[in-house]
């Protein structure tokens, strides 16, 4: 089996944030306000299959509440036209870190310009989020190959590469 590579990228100040804004006005990003575990587990599994992610693939009902039930957890869905076309979860963890602990669009809107946008909206949710000093992510080689440098044109900067 290749080995992947595993990328840890992170943003240190708002104003490293460079945008890409949606000129599209069917395109918008909504909090999932209202918890709903299921609705995750379906944007995880949407999203996430093509991309091999399979980390939570075998998790109960109850730790799929539990995750996101905790006030640490937060869930935007983006929408073109009422259609889901990505999502993202950040998560607040201990000494002021957001992290963007899941982002993705769905298959029929990647290439449509739209994953940075859908980015610029994760970044500033996670600085908007109160006491927030730190944001990041890591991506590896089993995304789609263009995730790495959204990341970077987004502003983020490469803190540690991991290789297993």
């Amino acid at each position: 089996m290749p080995e992947t590579v595993t990328t840890f990228l992170e943003m240190t100040s708002r104003d490293q944030l460079r945008p890409r804004e949606a000129s599209d006005v069917r395109f918008r990003v909504v909090e999932a306000s209202i918890r709903q575990w299921q609705f995750n587990r379906f944007l995880y599994s949407f999203v996430g299959k093509r991309w091999s992610w399979t980390d939570k693939e075998l998790w109960t009902d109850e730790q799929w509440r539990a995750y996101v039930e905790d006030d640490t957890l937060r869930t935007f869905v983006a929408y073109y036209d009422g259609s889901p076309v990505g999502y993202f979860e950040l998560q607040r963890q201990s000494g002021g870190d957001v992290e963007i602990v899941y982002f993705g669009m769905v298959p029929k809107f990647i290439g449509r310009g739209l994953g940075g946008c859908l980015l610029t909206h994760a970044i500033r949710s996670a600085w908007d989020w109160e006491g927030a000093e730190r944001v990041w992510v890591h991506t590896c080689s089993l995304d789609h190959p263009a995730a790495l440098e959204n990341y970077k044109s987004r502003g983020m900067t490469v803190y540690r590469t991991e290789t297993s």
